[in-house]
Formats: C-alpha cells, structure tokens, sequence
C-alpha cells in the first residue's frame, strides 16, 4: 500500500506565492515518478507538474514559469512552489505517484487565489 499526504493548500492574495508538499509512504521501493494535478468545480483534472524518476520535468503552459516542482527522494516528498498565482489557480490539488503502472493518490488540498 502506498499513502500520499498533501499539505499546504490555503487562501492566498492574487500575486501571492505557496508550498505544496506530499509525503509518500508504505512499499514504494525505487524511486517512482511523481506529480501535481488540479481540479477545479466543473472541470477536468489536469496536470500541472510532473517529475519522473530520473528528474525529468515538465509543466503545462498555464504555469510554466511560475510552478515548479521538486523532489527529496530521502524523504518521499515531492514539493509544489506556486508564485505569481492567478484566480484560475483555484482548484483542489492532488499528489500523484505511479508505481508498476498504478497511480496513487493524495486527498487533495484546496488552494484559493483571491483577494
């Protein structure tokens, strides 16, 4: 079994800057690929970082340049720094991990720009 635990979601300011971090634990072995995505009321989940297991990274336009992601893999954790966040940001994030091909997932914290 592997558990996600996400922390750090709350209300920020338009402009404003937070820290997202997922703790994974349970069998997770090796170092497995790992990511953020985000729903928002009415919309489909959507990527919006992922970093693979040999640390490449990707990010969809709508946050290249002011998301990044980053991993201690001592720790399990992978984090999110959102900066310059936009109302659109609003959205429940969630922690992914893929192992032997299954995703795993946090329960989501809620983030909300808006001022």
């Amino acid at each position: 079994q592997v558990q996600l635990v996400e922390s750090g979601g709350g209300l920020v300011q338009p402009g404003g800057s937070l820290r997202l971090s997922c703790a994974a634990s349970g069998s997770i072995g090796s170092i497995s690929p790992m990511g953020w995505h985000r729903q928002a009321p009415g919309k489909q989940r959507e990527l919006v970082a992922g970093i693979s297991a040999g640390g490449y990274i990707y990010y969809p336009d709508s946050v290249k340049g002011r998301f990044t992601i980053s991993r201690d893999n001592a720790e399990n954790t992978v984090y999110l720094q959102m900066n310059s966040l936009k109302p659109q940001d609003t959205a429940v994030y969630y922690c992914n991990l893929r192992l032997s091909s299954v995703d795993y997932w946090g329960q989501g914290t809620q983030v909300t720009v808006s001022s």
